[in-house]
């Protein structure tokens, strides 16, 4: 057997796959995202460790844990935790959609300017990248910074914890904007800038090596054998882009998870200025790729907040009666600023339409409108840097629901393939890998399953034309506004 595990936005899941490579259980474990101030997006590692225990233990019920052969673990990328000297976390983790450092992010733009970073790592100035979440940190917490002598992300944290092993994924040295993939080396200018010593940055290892194996008193603590290989892992979108079987170009996925993600694999190291790119997960490939700050987060956040004990099912039954559109309803989904293709951390979730025959119901139906012109988005800016996009796959728990594929593939304007529950997403993508790094199978006997296709609704198609039209003018009407609101950051 092999083990995935992912840490997720709002929870930890678990895949175990038997030698033919078929699902024997899934796990899934909650946790909370704190947002204690506006573009704040923090975790606390202790959740994960908790999640990754309970997981586990739920997987491996009524099996001998001594069939494992290999363990990895995925996660969002990059997320940014400060160690000890022991190995412990000294606050709540960074996430990758963490929008606080707006003061930083134009103080290092203006000191080396986006064309220089973009001509070392592929990245830009923006919250994704971690020299301004890290200067933010020096500043803000000294104190902490003082005591902290190790950086990771949060599948490094994990599996540092179940092996010792210190390292640093690459497609975490790569997207943290510190890194050069060219040359292997962190850039030297940047952190001495930013004050931190590349000695609290440990090797830059590939998701497919093997990083350590289970020591003895976290096996007993966590129920894994003992001497059970750990390998680097893997971004959380580049193991679901895996799991996926995503390889040709001209094909692309929309994971609909806690974050969305636009996935589109290359051949060759080409970065766009509006996206990130990564290392797939098969080597000799790349993924060029989107990330929304909030999707699912943001629909969770909805129902938590207005429709408390109503099911994400009966929210999209109530939608479906309210025509597309909704009204007039048009939401920017920019609840924890924006990433890609914006790269604005001061924007602001917006409204606009609202009048008083609107109901929860528009507004459910205008949040699933709102991610589907992300995506759009998503789609022109690629297709304008000279990329074609025509297969597209949707995954992830979002995939579920039939409203919001319709919704999307008729603001795509394209049939939406969804991808079997078999194929479980980052988790699985994860475990897939463990068992290449275990000699169990090949990246060729990874097999895509398709469960349906959604077809566009023609009737729909000329109203959302028009209103993504609307959704693309509010953000360049608005943006301006958005640094006046006051409160954020603090």
């Amino acid at each position: 057997m092999v083990l995935g595990v992912d840490v997720g936005t709002t929870s930890v899941k678990a895949v175990l796959l038997g030698e033919g490579g078929e699902v024997l259980a899934e796990a899934e474990h909650p946790h909370p995202l704190h947002s204690p101030h506006p573009g704040f997006a923090e975790e606390d590692p202790e959740d994960w460790w908790r999640g990754l225990k309970a997981v586990v233990l739920r997987v491996l019920q009524g099996r001998d844990p001594r069939g494992l052969r290999a363990l990895g673990i995925s996660g969002m990328v990059p997320a940014l935790i400060l160690h000890d000297a022991q190995g412990r976390p000294l606050r709540p983790s960074l996430q990758q959609n963490d929008a606080r450092a707006v003061a930083e992010i134009r103080e290092l733009k203006e000191r080396f300017g986006d064309e220089w970073l973009f001509a070392r790592t592929g990245a830009t100035w923006n919250q994704q990248v971690l020299a301004p979440k890290l200067l933010w940190l020096r500043r803000r917490e000294p104190e902490v910074w003082a005591e902290a002598r190790w950086v990771s992300g949060s599948y490094e944290h994990l599996a540092f914890r179940l092996t010792g092993a210190r390292y640093q994924e690459a497609n975490w040295a790569l997207e943290s904007g510190l890194w050069d993939p060219g040359s292997g080396v962190w850039l030297q200018e940047v952190l001495d800038y930013v004050g931190l010593e590349a000695s609290r940055l440990g090797p830059v290892r590939r998701p497919w090596e093997v990083v350590g194996e289970v020591a003895s008193r976290a096996a007993e603590e966590v129920g894994l054998p003992p001497g059970l290989p750990v390998i680097a892992g893997s971004a959380d979108h580049i193991a679901a882009a895996l799991a996926s079987g995503l390889r040709e170009e001209g094909e692309a996925v929309v994971k609909l998870g806690g974050a969305g993600d636009f996935l589109y694999a290359v051949d060759r190291f080409a970065p766009v200025p509006e996206l990130f790119i990564d290392f797939h997960d098969i080597p000799g490939l790349f993924v060029i790729n989107g990330c929304m700050a909030t999707t699912g987060s943001l629909l969770r956040w909805f129902r938590d907040a207005f429709r408390p004990g109503v099911g994400f099912a009966q929210l999209d039954e109530e939608a479906e009666a309210v025509a597309p559109g909704a009204q007039g309803l048009v939401v920017l989904p920019y609840f924890l600023g924006e990433k890609t293709p914006i790269h604005d951390p001061e924007a602001r979730g917006t409204v606009v339409g609202l009048t008083l025959t609107h109901t929860p119901a528009h507004l459910w139906r205008a949040l699933l409108e709102a991610v589907a012109y992300a995506f759009r988005h998503h789609v022109e800016v690629l297709e304008a840097r000279g990329h074609r996009v025509g297969r597209l796959f949707v995954m992830d728990g979002g995939a579920r629901s039939r409203l919001w594929r319709r919704i999307l593939a008729s603001v795509l304007e394209r049939p939406l393939e969804r991808l079997a529950e078999a194929s479980l997403g980052s988790a699985f993508g994860t475990a897939f890998l463990a068992g290449v790094a275990a000699g169990l199978w090949g990246y060729g006997d990874l097999e895509r399953k398709v469960e349906e296709v959604t077809e566009p609704v023609e009737a729909w198609i000329p109203t959302y034309r028009e209103l993504y039209g609307v959704y693309r003018d509010l953000y360049g009407r608005l943006k301006d506004l958005y640094p006046r609101l006051g409160g954020s950051h603090a």
